[in-house]
């Protein structure tokens, strides 16, 4: 059987890709040479050709303005749902060396060069700083006659929240004066895809991410991608409109919305994945050998099947069918499956459990012709179900491929120790940090993709220290700054396309500029988010009541999704004063102030230092209870929760001879090994989340030798079968949140102690907290290259190795003592 170009095959070798920085097409520093990889969804990158390509090598036009012109189609919806394919023929006199394009779209899109695929995007951002990718497509160009297309889509009120839109555009233009005769333009063959439509998903809990879609094979055009079309399926093309030249950020009297701005950000990874195994089936005989070998389907029968990947994945499925007219293919993502009372339990069990979730319908269109079916936007799924009806002809499914898709982290950094299940721990945590990183950090995969400032913080510094990329966390931390509105504050989530308003997350906004600061350094790009911190704090400091505690917060104050914090909001009097947010708020002036004396007013820092004194001393008076030596989460100390006390201790408003005895009586009620003195109160617990802060507060109380011992809940969660961290304790919604992903940083930070002294690396502190453990070989990747720390137990006590890159020196903390370090290798005996 020959195939259509609708086929899915590793012949399909995409293009190289420039993705340039947001200095690119003049100069970038040395920090913004990539390396680009060719990569598709049809393409593994380990098949696939990298070259190191900076973005000043690039050519470049002189032109003041572009000239190439957002397009659509005629009468095409402007907001609602459509797909788009656009078309255009070149010719070329002979073969180009480079031939490089700057491409974007709205919503979505995937581009073709003769017929291969070649790149997706744009990234998400807003529209004042809207995305386009650069492609060098050279090598994919011939002598004579070539064709560029792209497919786009915009699902419109079906769309994810996360995606910002103006309307429905394409836009290409070419780099320099030879590639301008590819500009976008009413040049251009245009057609409205009827085959594809949006499936919103029927879910029972909050969901914000991409629809299911709906792939009717008759009505869809397969050879509108295709080099050189079908004569036999001319297809319903007419000849494009125009919208606009395409403007760049800044400039005057733009003609649309669109401020296009360059990605900063490198191709998501690509690479082909094993589909997973058959567990359960009512069609056995019909079914063997899949997904691995092809299988037919007889004229009116059903038959299921349900596939365990054995871990979760995000990507996309690519299923290959010939015949079938009549027949309807339905894929259901999970990840996991639920019992008769939509409980999850233990992940690895599948019996008296069905599945709910996402879907896609495919239906194939007949004939022998062998068609791929693959949904435009990635999917989330640990156990992927295919339901098959046919109706008065035979299917044949020639065979399921998967490609795993996600920001191309590499995993620098490494913990191990003589602790097995340790490895366990970590291992799941990166898995978790891959799957919820994609153009964005987002919660989760599965049920929002929103870039959350909570769950980012936390997401950035294990990029920071697994894999030494500060990429992805660049383009959250400005796309926050982009977020503020007019009252100074940032929104809770951004990118998005529906305000959400949570004040405390600005302040760990705060501290995320802080964090950037002191893991990666680069002065210009922290100085450039000061006028932002500035407007945060401002809003809270006109909040500030006469006593120091903060007044009544409005919006959705959100702290942790605690068992007894209505809505995850701790205990407020009527007039404000939450000791918790009073907290949060310290913790941003005091990060917000040595920023300003380092990069911007020191009086500034003044104002902001004498704040955080009187926030501090009001939450330490007002808020302390003598009867059970706590911090009440309000003056009326009625409430007493974990949070409060957590941050009471690692900001030092609770006295330091004091901190080991409140971190025991609020611990003696969550975990074990914990023992308390005295009456300890019915307090709230903090959830995965916010133990990110209590492993702060263990370390600053210098009980970091106790940090193994909160990682409990984890162990738990291995047992349930969950091969990423979920979001909260059982039942939970999401089976991935990357906040819950922390230990991936404190095995690093507390356990083998690497940490910075100041900003960017330039010194470093090694502190080992080895608890019990006899082993630990380490490393993180800094900015100046690789810090490597071996620990043994021996006779004589540890026996210390630490390796810091060039130019960088610090000092080693153990048991009191202080031992500088210098650049290199050096070996240490710890008593």
């Amino acid at each position: 059987m020959k195939s259509s170009p609708g086929v899915p095959s590793p012949a399909n070798i995409s293009v190289e890709k420039f993705r340039f920085s947001h200095a690119a097409r003049t100069a970038v520093s040395k920090n913004h040479c990539l390396i680009h990889i060719a990569a598709g969804v049809l393409v593994a990158i380990a098949a696939a050709t990298a070259n190191r390509v900076c973005a000043q090598d690039v050519p470049t036009s002189p032109e003041k303005h572009w000239t190439a012109q957002w397009i659509t189609a005629p009468g095409a919806p402007e907001r609602d749902a459509v797909v788009l394919h656009f078309r255009k023929l070149i010719d070329l006199a002979h073969p180009e060396l480079h031939f490089v394009v700057n491409v974007s779209a709205d919503s979505q899109f995937i581009f073709y060069v003769n017929g291969k695929e070649s790149g997706r995007g744009p990234s998400r951002s807003d529209l004042g700083h809207w995305r386009y990718e650069t492609y060098d497509i050279g090598p994919l160009l011939h002598a004579g006659r070539n064709t560029l297309a792209a497919t786009v889509w915009h699902f419109g009120t079906h769309a994810a929240i996360a995606q910002i839109s103006e309307r429905t555009g394409f836009l290409l233009r070419g780099a320099g004066a030879a590639e301008s005769i590819a500009d976008t333009n009413s040049s251009w063959d245009v057609e409205e895809e009827t085959g594809i439509s949006a499936l919103r998903p029927n879910l029972h809990d909050y969901f914000a991410a991409e629809p299911g879609e709906r792939w009717e094979g008759k009505r869809y055009d397969w050879y509108a991608m295709a080099a050189t079309g079908n004569a036999n399926h001319p297809g319903s093309w007419a000849k494009a409109v125009t919208l606009g030249r395409g403007s760049l950020r800044f400039e005057q009297d733009a003609p649309n919305n669109w401020q296009l701005t360059a990605d900063p950000l490198p191709a998501m990874e690509m690479t082909e994945a094993p589909p997973g195994k058959v567990v359960r089936t009512n069609c056995a005989m019909l079914s063997r050998g899949f997904p691995r070998e092809a299988i037919t389907l007889p004229a009116r029968s059903k038959c299921s099947l349900l596939l365990d990947n054995w871990q979760l994945t995000t990507g996309y499925p690519v299923l290959t069918v010939s015949a079938g007219h009549g027949t309807t293919l339905r894929v259901t993502y999970a990840e996991a499956l639920v019992d008769g009372k939509g409980q999850k339990g233990n992940r690895n069990q599948i019996e008296g459990k069905h599945i709910e979730g996402v879907v896609d319908e495919f239906l194939p269109g007949g004939g022998e012709s062998k068609t791929g079916f693959s949904p435009l936007g990635w999917r989330t799924w640990r156990y992927l179900q295919l339901d098959v009806e046919t109706f008065d002809q035979p299917v044949r499914i020639e065979g399921l491929k998967t490609w795993f898709s996600a920001y191309p982290f590499v995993e620098k950094g490494y913990f191990h120790s003589d602790d097995a299940t340790l490895d366990a721990i970590w291992n799941i945590g990166w898995r978790t940090a891959r799957l919820d990183a994609h153009d964005t950090y987002m919660d989760t995969p599965y049920w929002e993709r929103l870039q959350y400032i909570g769950d980012t913080r936390i997401q950035a510094l294990i990029s920071y220290s697994a894999a030494g990329d500060d990429r992805l966390a660049r383009q959250a931390i400005e796309a926050f700054n982009n977020s503020r509105i007019p009252e100074g504050l940032t929104q809770s989530r951004y990118p998005s396309s529906l305000l959400q308003m949570i004040p405390t997350f600005s302040l760990l906004w705060v501290g995320m500029v802080h964090d950037f600061w002191m893991y990666r350094g680069d002065a210009d790009f922290v100085r450039a988010q000061i006028p932002g911190t500035r407007t945060v704090l401002d809003w809270f400091l006109r909040r500030q009541r006469n006593d120091g505690l903060l007044g009544k917060i409005p919006w959705w104050p959100f702290v942790d999704w605690g068992a007894d914090f209505a809505g995850g909001v701790p205990p407020q009097d009527e007039n404000g004063g939450s000791g918790a947010m009073t907290l949060q708020f310290v913790e941003a002036l005091r990060y917000g102030a040595a920023l300003e004396r380092t990069y911007g007013d020191a009086h500034v820092a003044e104002k902001y230092e004498a704040a955080a004194e009187r926030a501090a001393a009001a939450v330490r008076k007002l808020c302390w209870s003598e009867q059970y030596g706590l911090l009440a989460d309000t003056p009326g100390q009625k409430h007493f929760s974990q949070h409060a006390n957590i941050l009471g201790v690692w900001l030092d408003v609770i006295p330091a001879a004091r901190q080991k005895e409140v971190l025991a009586k609020i611990l003696s009620r969550s975990d074990s090994g914990f023992a308390a003195t005295g009456s300890v109160p019915e307090m709230t617990a903090a959830t995965y989340y916010f133990r990110f802060y209590l492993a702060r507060a263990i370390e600053h109380a210098g009980m970091g030798d106790d940090y193994l011992k909160l990682l409990g809940p984890w162990r738990e969660m291995e047992k349930l079968g969950l091969t990423t961290w979920a979001e909260s304790p059982e039942p939970t919604r999401s089976d991935s949140h990357a906040w819950s992903a922390h230990p991936n940083y404190d095995l690093l930070r507390i356990v083998a102690g690497v940490r910075p002294l100041s900003a960017g690396f330039q010194k470093v502190i090694i502190e080992p907290h080895l608890g019990g453990l006899k082993e630990v070989h380490a490393a993180m990747p800094i900015p100046q290259g690789m810090l490597e720390v071996n620990y043994a137990g021996g006779a004589k006590g540890v026996e210390a190795r630490v390796k810091l890159p060039e130019g960088v020196a610090g000092e080693l903390l153990w048991k009191g003592q202080s031992i500088p370090l210098h650049s290199g290798e050096q070996a240490l005996t710890l008593p």
